[in-house]
């Protein structure tokens, strides 16, 4: 049997994709730069080790034999994260590069990339009454400066690579995905972790009060971890072949959600509005037009169910580093 590769599998969206992979009968490689006991989830099943794909020769290992390659490994984070680590995350163009070179010469069967929703042109976003964001919005281009840009590009790559060498090449632009298991605390953390921890935290230690970046209005929408799983699946084993969002379409503000976890938490805070943190766009949100005529499918998973699954996990989390008298960085 072939392999199906897991790139980034040390990460939060990579160590779900290899427990669905292995649910789905599947031989799994699981590959991260990041030491095995760091990462988010490590499966028995599959066969896990550590590597460095921006290197030309570990990135043709890594994919030598697959059938299938799911392409997740990045250097990014949140928006604080991203914002001052432009170059960092453009570094990841070396891991992509070496991954598609290495599908093409290995004749790997489907190449999947996970691209993002920071490809979209920063002048359509800029209310957070936003008009849903079209597939075509990516282009004349102005992304997410760093971490886009590098996104933006290696999208063309897999494009180019499918129309020069064959490959089969797959590209879905995921919206603000979340879920437990994966980062939510340290400063790589994206809004609904940082949120959750945040209010957890404050229920702990019995506070009135907590910090929101930005004045809250900014809107998004989140897609929870399994329909992200879902969509990927999906879009790979299809014949579609242009970049396609992947993201829910509920859009909500980030006071709004905040609203949610405090009730699910069972608390009442007040917020305490930080306008120099990082905010990104003032409103960004997941047009699903294209993928329901395609695939006949979006995502589902309303945003209070999967944050209630989220907040218990990062709960229970907070509780258990107090319990060992570990010091939780915010």
């Amino acid at each position: 049997m072939t392999s199906t590769v897991v790139a980034g599998a040390g990460g939060f969206i990579g160590g779900h994709l290899v427990k669905r992979l292995l649910q789905d009968g599947h031989e799994v490689r699981a590959v991260d730069v990041k030491p095995i006991d760091e990462w988010y989830q490590v499966h028995d099943g599959a066969d896990s080790y550590t590597a460095d794909l921006s290197e030309k020769d570990a990135a043709y290992r890594a994919v030598d034999g697959a059938g299938e390659v799911y392409a997740l490994a990045a250097d990014m984070g949140g928006m604080g994260f991203i914002e001052n680590n432009k170059a960092a995350c453009m570094l990841s163009v070396l891991t992509s590069t070496h991954l598609l070179m290495g599908a093409r010469d290995c004749h790997v069967e489907r190449f999947f990339f996970s691209s993002s929703a920071c490809v979209y042109a920063a002048d359509k976003q800029l209310d957070t009454e936003v008009t849903a964001l079209v597939e075509s919005d990516a282009y004349p281009a102005m992304p997410e400066d760093g971490y886009g840009w590098e996104k933006l590009f290696t999208e063309r790559m897999c494009r180019h690579f499918r129309e020069d060498f064959g490959l089969q090449t797959r590209v879905a632009r995921y919206h603000n995905v979340y879920g437990p298991n994966g980062t939510w605390t340290g400063g790589r953390e994206k809004a609904p972790a940082a949120i959750c921890r945040k209010v957890a935290m404050a229920k702990l230690h019995g506070d009135s009060a907590i910090e929101v970046w930005g004045d809250g209005l900014q809107t998004r929408s989140f897609m929870y971890i399994d329909d992200c799983l879902e969509g990927t699946l999906r879009l790979t084993r299809s014949d579609i072949t242009e970049p396609l969002n992947v993201g829910s379409s509920e859009l909500v503000s980030i006071n709004e959600m905040m609203d949610i976890v405090c009730d699910i938490a069972g608390v009442e805070l007040e917020r305490i509005h930080d306008l120099s943190a990082p905010q990104g766009v003032r409103g960004r949100n997941s047009d699903n037009t294209l993928i329901n005529r395609l695939m006949g499918w979006e995502p589902s998973i309303s945003l209070r169910k999967g944050l209630e699954r989220t907040y218990d996990w990062i709960e229970n989390e907070v509780l258990a580093a107090a319990a060992a008298g570990d010091r939780v960085n915010v």
